[in-house]
């Protein structure tokens, strides 16, 4: 359980500066250039993510039952998890129709990732990891909302071929992971057979 605590620690650490320390990330930028920044920042995050990853897996087999999920929370999971990851693709590929529908799409998607998986999964483990996620998603929600508005004069709003995109790509990305994927690279069958 260490090794996924210190992964947590490291991953949403570094993705908290921004909400707990801005000036101090602020004045970290300036000293240090973007460039370096950006390094650091993404070394320091794949580390946590490396251990996020091997923690969980150390942790899971042997971790405690906190609660029983029900049978039926699986497709509650499953069934949030087609909008969270069309979310995720519509923040990578700036899709702006979804972008000003819910503001900021990957917080949305990280919220609707933990929540779903907290409802489908009661071990210890489990609850410290998506838990400690949906926590941060809140947080930094909450701290996005207090930072003065970026400007948005002249934004184009309208429906556009990204956001086709994102939702074409993203049902892909949830297909692959109900046939194999999510088997495949975590060892859990996302729906009970």
């Amino acid at each position: 359980m260490l090794v996924l605590l210190l992964g947590l620690v490291l991953f949403l650490g570094i993705h908290s500066i921004r909400i707990f320390a801005p000036e101090w990330r602020d004045s970290r930028l300036a000293s240090m250039g973007e460039g370096p920044w950006k390094g650091v920042y993404s070394l320091v995050s794949l580390a946590g993510l490396g251990l996020l990853v091997w923690g969980y897996s150390l942790a899971r087999p042997t971790a405690p039952d906190l609660y029983e999920p029900a049978a039926w929370m699986m497709h509650v999971n499953g069934a949030l998890m087609l909008p969270a990851l069309i979310l995720v693709v519509s923040s990578d590929l700036k899709a702006r129709w979804i972008k000003a529908a819910v503001k900021h799409p990957m917080l949305l998607a990280v919220k609707l990732w933990a929540f779903g998986h907290l409802l489908a999964n009661g071990d210890l483990a489990s609850v410290l990891l998506f838990g400690a996620f949906l926590v941060w998603a809140v947080a930094d929600r909450i701290s996005v909302k207090n930072r003065p508005a970026d400007a948005v004069d002249n934004v184009d709003t309208s429906w556009s071929g990204r956001d086709s995109a994102a939702i074409v790509v993203g049902g892909l990305v949830y297909g692959l992971f109900v046939w194999k994927l999510h088997v495949w690279l975590f060892g859990a069958v996302p729906y009970a057979v």
